[in-house]
């Protein structure tokens, strides 16, 4: 099952980014697997309404990685038990946001500060199951704290079929630059396979972290804000051949796509303003951006945005 995790491109879970619309365009785009946002053990435990939600997903993204978090062994181990009796495959376990909200409640990356607890909730959701387990963490809580390679190989003996590994760490939040060399350090210290993260924006740099991390598959995040065609973009490069600008054609439909998709998804007082974000990224880079993105952020309807789209795209 291992050889599941090889090879791949995947689409990374990001909080309010990473819904059902984003996930199926990405996939259309060639991403070959794509994760969940993030989903609360407790919300499953409690079968809050708005986690259940969040697990919505559709033929075209199927397998759906489904990303869950928490910090209690058992209430962990129940959710990921509820997730594979609703027909989830694959489960990866969050142990490396750093969000503020997330990590003080000693979820996220909170739990590489304590390997042994962390051990025990990969343990207990491990044993609970009998689906295969990811874990997805950085490269440490802090400068001071770089323990991904101990960590990784805690996660290995807890029985995890695969690591993700952003080479960051919980303090760098998203500045600087990952470090590809701990990821080097983590793929060389286990026999499971890694996922590298950090920093693909294009072709170029999917390919350099591949090459210099040793890791056969990697994780796009960030560089995918606006931007589903990096996916295509990629194996364009690893299949030996140059790749040029997107042209605004293929940035209209995308984003027509996107909102469509977001409209069959959504309903319209909640799908218009998370558009909006997206709206915005998408126009990264053309003349005039600030103008057209006062202009989406005060769309209320789905017709609204994409005559928007129209408009803008057909003036270039």
């Amino acid at each position: 099952m291992t050889n599941f995790y090889n090879n791949k491109i995947f689409l990374a879970p990001m909080a309010g980014v990473t819904d059902l619309a984003f996930r199926t365009l990405c996939r259309e785009y060639g991403a070959d697997l794509v994760v969940s946002e993030m989903i609360s053990s407790r919300g499953l435990h409690y079968k809050d309404k708005k986690t259940n939600d969040l697990l919505k997903t559709n033929d075209i993204e199927a397998p759906l990685i489904v990303q869950l978090f928490g910090n209690e062994p058992e209430v962990m181990a129940e959710a990921a038990k509820i997730l594979e009796d609703s027909g989830v495959k694959y489960l990866d376990i969050n142990m490396g946001c750093p969000a503020p909200k997330i990590v003080k409640n000693g979820d996220g990356c909170s739990l590489m500060r304590n390997e042994v607890l962390a051990g025990s909730i990969a343990e207990s959701v491990v044993r609970a199951v009998k689906i295969p387990i990811s874990v997805k963490f950085r490269a440490g809580w802090d400068k001071d704290s770089i323990n991904a390679v101990s960590f990784a190989k805690t996660m290995e003996n807890a029985g995890v079929s695969c690591v993700t590994v952003h080479g960051r760490t919980k303090d760098q939040f998203y500045s600087g630059n990952a470090d590809y060399n701990i990821i080097k350090q983590v793929r060389e210290a286990v026999s499971i396979p890694v996922i590298a993260n950090g920093d693909v924006t294009d072709g170029n740099s999917a390919k350099k972290i591949l090459e210099e991390t040793g890791c056969s598959s990697l994780m796009v995040g960030r560089g995918s804000l606006g931007n589903p065609f990096i996916f295509k973009e990629i194996k364009t490069t690893f299949e030996g051949n140059s790749t040029t600008c997107i042209p605004l054609s293929e940035k209209r439909k995308a984003l027509l796509r996107h909102i469509e998709l977001m409209e069959e998804y959504k309903p319209e007082h909640i799908g218009v303003p998370e558009m909006r974000k997206h709206f915005a990224w998408y126009l990264k880079g053309i003349p005039h951006s600030g103008k057209y993105k006062l202009e989406a952020f005060s769309a209320k309807t789905y017709n609204e945005m994409k005559n928007l789209t129209k408009a803008i795209f057909l003036k270039k």
